[in-house]
């Protein structure tokens, strides 16, 4: 298992945006597949987002489709979730995921990754 470690959650405006981040304890996220889940109080967690370890292909969960962006910098080894137009129901802990895979079309589950981040909470409220 790798270490993971997200950043960037906090308290937005209906219609905001934030940008999470993923970055790797010691080690670069240059060659994982790396997925992005939340999980919201009293359901499960569930996919967001996925990026293939070759950065070529791209899975997004139908309620974030066209308003979220997954992208890696292997500058400086960071694999990054843009989110705008957030609203109320994005509310969660947000988790990057490492060790698995991206199954397309249909994306991960969760029981796909092996090693996870202690996540970030992203609140969207007025």
């Amino acid at each position: 298992q790798v270490q993971l470690v997200e950043s960037g959650g906090g308290l937005v405006q209906p219609g905001g945006s934030l940008r999470l981040s993923c970055v790797g304890s010691g080690f670069t996220l240059d060659y994982y597949a790396i997925g992005w889940f939340r999980q919201a109080p009293g359901k499960e967690r569930e996919v967001i987002s996925c990026l293939s370890s070759s950065n070529d292909r791209t899975y997004y969960a139908d309620s974030v489709k066209g308003r979220f962006t997954i992208s890696r910098d292997n500058a400086n080894g960071t694999v990054y979730l843009q989110m705008s137009s957030l609203k109320p129901e994005d509310t969660a802990v947000y988790y990057c995921a490492a060790d698995g895979i991206c199954p397309f079309p249909y994306g991960p589950n969760w029981y796909d990754f092996s090693s996870w981040g202690q996540g970030t909470r992203v609140t969207v409220s007025s």
